[in-house]
């Protein structure tokens, strides 16, 4: 290459007619005449789209880089497109031989944000009088840069990424062309240092507030479950309507005369003009019902045609008769329980227009329901493609890509329960998408791209806005967004014992107890704001199961085994005294076995009934290290074979002898290692004491 800047100490790297893009994947279209690989010598603009694959709810804008404003003086614009080329290339045989070892980027994304780093770092350099060229500067004009950005208020986090920029651009000195700083500015410290930003091991995330979460969640499942069955079924006659539309009004003044003689048909009119004294008519909407297209309408709507004023007069007397529906699309809707306490139809009146903004609802509530109960990241949701309900290992789950960190965009599965499947099938049935679930609702605008937070925004703002109708409860106004959802899923699924397995799996981390993932604890870490309201939830739970126990044991019938079963039964035994020495009834129990101290903790293998604040007897509390801030029995230590405090219940007993089979066809197994064979007879003497604290033949 020969040089072009009188400044160039050597040739680029790069040849002018050399592919932006080298190693990826591209496209199928992109060597079509429609797109065009970036070449380095393409100094105005870098086009990704068409080219690489651009995630679903990135905007087409992202997937482009403008080398504009300061980045049109050649300088810099040579300076940005050389590293930018290095950090998108890293294998390059000219940039491994150069030794330039950059941050990767990713995408195009990436790319842009280094372009506008750049940018506002030529523009500072303009504002403090340096010279326009950095190829003068020194690293100390490189540490007042980001000294500046401090002052000025910015962020630790965006601070931290014009360091990275700038170290990387003194990385890749060697390689440049153009004259640079020679030197990393901080050696020895990394950007996160330099920026002063702290490792914490606390997920700056908030959760979604629980006044918003429950409204938020029980709105979008009653669109998906209640309300979309009567949308769906609008939206099916209505392109059943246009299918057999005919333009021509042929024949218009008998089918007229014949479709007011049935009595059964309705003029379809405007919910919000009943209470008019004339309710307007859906003129178009009459058209298709009558069996002609829209355009046809002048047929009956010019007044000033004898014959279109005659049959505008028909249809008029009979909206004056009363023969008037606002469901004609749909008949009868589900019914629901206002807020004045009254039963009505859950919509006033389902028209086209109003049609098109509940597909849209439809559509926004299956995303609520997704990213507020699956854990995906919004990217993955909007990657989401037809027919992405599999079965992974027996269980239902979503199939889709895993964007954030991934250059190959790998398929990944979410474990999801029912409701989700039914969302993503009311979505699926929405979507005008060819492939894409989570789409744009109109049909001309499948290129455009989606916002989670707007889609949010958009069906909290809908619910509260026909909760006159609706019956549903006001969703309160919070700072929401998708990933938001993550962290409050997280938070929920730790909360019970054994759950930090689920999520370790669905946040992509390792989360055991020894060696727990730090992003994964601090997702699950426990919010306030849901801390009492989930202890009181628990606590109802526990209540409720304590008064079924308390109900059985006075039917007669045998609610459990063990020391801590017989403290339980002594303690009902009293309750259930005191109740007929007062002649008292069912509530008088209730309030007893609420005041009464029973300590029960329900478990998959047995329930714990040791005193949290006094746990006497706990055998998993033997020889264990108690971790800080710990209080009560260790659930990972359980021996519900041999703890006092150990209740085992009817309801476990089955486990226990599925367990045992188990171990027994273990031991009778010829091939089974001495090891193994050694632990399934310690299992079975488990199985064994157990069955004998039970009481049971085994």
């Amino acid at each position: 290459m020969i040089l072009s800047l009188p400044q160039q100490r050597r040739p680029s790297l790069f040849q002018d007619d050399e592919p932006v893009v080298q190693g990826r994947s591209l496209l199928p279209e992109a060597r079509s005449s429609r797109y065009r690989i970036p070449l380095f010598g393409d100094a105005v603009l870098w086009d990704f789209n068409g080219v690489l694959h651009r995630p679903a709810n990135v905007n087409v804008s992202d997937w482009k880089v403008h080398f504009s404003l300061e980045l049109e003086d050649p300088y810099w614009n040579l300076l940005a497109r050389e590293l930018m080329m290095i950090a998108f290339n890293q294998s390059h045989p000219l940039v491994l031989k150069s030794g330039a070892i950059l941050e990767r980027a990713t995408s195009p994304r990436t790319l842009n944000q280094i372009a506008s780093r750049l940018r506002l770092t030529a523009r500072w350099a303009g504002d403090r009088g340096l010279a326009l060229q950095p190829g003068t500067w020194t690293v100390e004009d490189l540490r007042q840069r980001i000294t500046d950005l401090s002052l000025e208020g910015t962020s630790p986090a965006t601070i931290r990424s014009h360091v990275s920029t700038l170290k990387d651009l003194a990385a890749a000195e060697p390689a440049l062309s153009l004259p640079w700083p020679s030197g990393d500015p901080w050696p020895g410290q990394s950007s996160r240092r330099v920026a002063e930003l702290s490792s914490s091991r606390t997920i700056a995330t908030p959760t979604v507030p629980p006044k918003t979460w429950f409204p938020l969640i029980r709105a979008a499942w009653a669109y998906i479950h209640d309300f979309a069955p009567d949308i769906l079924r609008a939206d099916r006659k209505l392109r059943a309507l246009k299918a057999a539309a005919r333009p021509s009004i042929l024949g218009l003044d008998e089918r007229l005369e014949e479709w007011l003689a049935d009595r059964q048909n309705k003029i379809p009119v405007l919910a919000a003009s009943l209470d008019d004294q004339a309710p307007q008519v859906q003129w178009t909407l009459l058209m298709l019902l009558l069996g002609y297209t829209a355009e046809a309408r002048t047929a009956i709507y010019n007044p000033g045609k004898p014959a279109s004023l005659r049959r505008r007069n028909m249809i008029l007397d009979a909206v004056t008769e009363g023969r008037t529906t606002t469901h004609a699309l749909t008949g009868e809707l589900v019914q629901v329980i206002r807020s004045d306490g009254s039963t009505a139809p859950w919509h006033p009146g389902i028209n086209p227009r109003a049609l098109f903004e509940l597909k849209t609802i439809l559509r926004d509530a299956a995303f609520v329901l997704v990213v507020g109960l699956s854990m995906m990241r919004d990217s993955e949701i909007h990657e989401v493609l037809r027919d992405a309900v599999v079965e992974h290992y027996s269980t239902p789950a979503i199939s889709s890509a895993k964007i954030k960190g991934t250059t190959n965009h790998p398929g990944k599965h979410w474990w999801i329960a029912d409701p989700l499947v039914e969302a993503l099938a009311v979505a699926e049935a929405v979507s005008e998408h060819p492939e894409r679930v989570f789409s744009p609702v109109h049909a001309s605008k499948q290129d455009g791209t989606l916002d989670g937070v707007d889609m949010l925004v958009a069906f909290k703002n809908f619910v509260n806005a026909s909760r006159s109708w609706t019956g549903l409860d006001e969703i309160p106004t919070a700072y929401m967004r998708p990933h938001m959802f993550r962290r409050t899923m997280a938070m929920l699924t730790d909360q019970f014992p054994g759950s930090e397995i689920a999520t370790g799996i669905q946040l992509k981390h390792l989360a055991k107890r020894a060696l727990a993932n730090a992003t994964t604890r601090g997702y699950a870490a426990s919010d306030a704001e849901w801390a009492k309201y989930l202890e009181d939830a628990l606590d109802t739970v526990k209540f409720r199961k304590i008064k079924d126990l308390y109900q059985r044991h006075t039917a007669g019938e045998e609610i459990g085994f063990g020391p801590g079963a017989e403290r339980v039964k002594d303690a009902f035994d009293q309750i259930n005294s005191t109740v007929k020495a007062r002649n008292g009834d069912a509530r008088t129990a209730e309030a007893l076995l609420g005041t009464t101290r029973i300590h029960i903790r329900f478990g998959m293998l047995n329930n714990c009934t040791a005193d949290q604040t006094n746990p006497v007897g706990a055998v998993c509390l033997e020889n264990a290290i108690v971790p800080e801030g710990h209080i009560g029995p260790l659930d990972e230590r359980c021996r519900p074979d041999r703890c006092a405090n150990s209740m085992i219940g009817p309801e476990h007993l089955p486990i226990y002898d599925a367990h045992q089979r188990e171990q027994l066809q273990i031991i009778d197994t010829p091939s089974i290692p001495a090891c193994r064979r050694d632990l399934a007879e310690r299992e079975l003497d488990i199985v064994r004491n157990v069955f004998k604290m039970a009481g049971e033949n085994q």
